[in-house]
């Protein structure tokens, strides 16, 4: 049956009754303009540059420098070296360009020389010069220096802890940040394997680094299910390295089961961008889900860290009766933005201002080095007042 056509005389005044009703809260979200799609440009697989393979680029940042970007890649020197990418993608509010990449280099251990892969990896050395799982790199906002995380290594025989870690544009070893006790591998305790540190940004105008661990550690609970969430922790240190505070973040349940439900699924949080690097507070958190069978599940929320509890010694999330987590809102699902694909979107970070009050992000996915995935730059525009 078709829908019945209301007369256009009646049809205005009932939407002029809802708007008159509407609180100014509603009426202002109601006026919102909606974030849209500038562009995307997929990165042909397999591709040869300076004598590596690109894929793998697990995070993305903008260099105000270059006005380039600098990509880490999570190859654990399997295929080549653990390393970083630099590379140019334009972006206007009219459409974005083709992706060049620029330069590359090794990330180096304390004695100058590349990360070694899993399998030829030395127990008996420092763990700053053991393997390494590269996640998110971040652009120091005082210096032009690179902070990256990696997640270190959880099997029945190898503990390797987590780090933060600084280095020079050229690769060069700076330092470890030092990371929560809770943070650390230990039989019992401490992050699931491939579930540890994805995310990192600078806040406080540069003074602050916050961080984020993928999922719950083994005592903060179980991992997300399809029927219930969980709780991961945000830690925020001084980018001097004292741990100032930690924070419970709310994942939301399993979007899917897997098909069939004994397959491969996963849910946690692949990276954390401060909304504005002047406020302490406010962060966009993304979602990253897979379940075998049924896809990729992305969604992007933004949260507030006001008024939550301070769980830094707070030992176990899960028995704790009285914490109060972050505040979160989605800002919006990758499944409604006109992609070509969601594929495992792992990287994200804000791009040059556009003009109207406009931000652009800019979002990459991580191929797995798989012919099956893209690796897939992504270009949108943030109007200033869905912030």
């Amino acid at each position: 049956m078709s829908p019945r056509v209301l007369p256009t005389v009646l049809t205005a005044a009932l939407i002029g009754g809802i708007l008159a009703a509407a609180t100014p809260a509603e009426a202002a979200v109601s006026h919102q303009r909606p974030i849209r799609l500038l562009g995307e440009k997929i990165v042909p697989n397999a591709l040869p540059f300076q004598g590596t393979t690109v894929g793998g680029l697990s995070s993305i940042d903008y260099d105000p420098r270059t006005g380039g970007y600098a990509l880490i890649c999570d190859d654990r020197s399997a295929i080549n070296p653990a390393r970083f990418y630099t590379a140019t993608f334009p972006v206007t509010a009219d459409g974005v360009g083709d992706v060049t990449f620029t330069g590359t280099k090794p990330l180096l251990r304390p004695d100058g020389t590349p990360y070694p892969p899993l399998a030829q990896n030395d127990p008996s050395k420092p763990q700053n010069e053991q393997t390494i799982d590269p996640e998110e790199l971040r652009v120091d906002p005082w210096t032009g220096d690179y902070y990256w995380s990696q997640e270190g290594e959880r099997t029945a025989t190898t503990l390797i802890d987590p780090s933060i870690r600084e280095a020079r544009r050229d690769g060069e070893y700076v330092r470890d940040l030092p990371i929560p006790a809770n943070e650390k591998m230990t039989p019992t305790a401490g992050p699931r394997q491939n579930l540890v540190l994805e995310g990192i940004t600078f806040a406080g105008f540069g003074s602050l680094l916050a961080s984020e661990v993928e999922g719950p550690l083994l005592q903060d609970g179980p991992e997300p299910t399809t029927t219930s969430g969980a709780l991961s922790r945000i830690t925020l240190q001084a980018r001097s390295g004292p741990v100032l505070a930690q924070y419970a973040y709310p994942q939301e349940p399993l979007f899917a089961a897997p098909v069939p439900p004994t397959a491969f699924a996963t849910t946690g949080v692949s990276s954390m961008l401060a909304v504005d690097q002047a406020d302490p507070t406010k962060f966009l958190m993304m979602e990253r889900s897979f379940s075998t069978g049924v896809g990729n599940k992305v969604r992007v929320y933004e949260i507030d860290t006001k008024g939550a509890t301070n769980v830094l010694n707070v030992k176990s999330l899960g028995d704790a009766k009285h914490v109060k987590p972050v505040k979160k809102r989605l800002l919006f699902d990758a499944a409604d933005l006109g992609l070509s694909t969601v594929d495992n979107i792992e990287g994200m970070t804000w791009g040059p201002k556009l003009p109207d009050g406009e931000r652009s992000l800019i979002i990459v996915s991580d191929n797995n080095f798989s012919a099956t995935q893209v690796t897939q730059f992504v270009a949108l525009a943030v109007p200033s007042e869905r912030l």
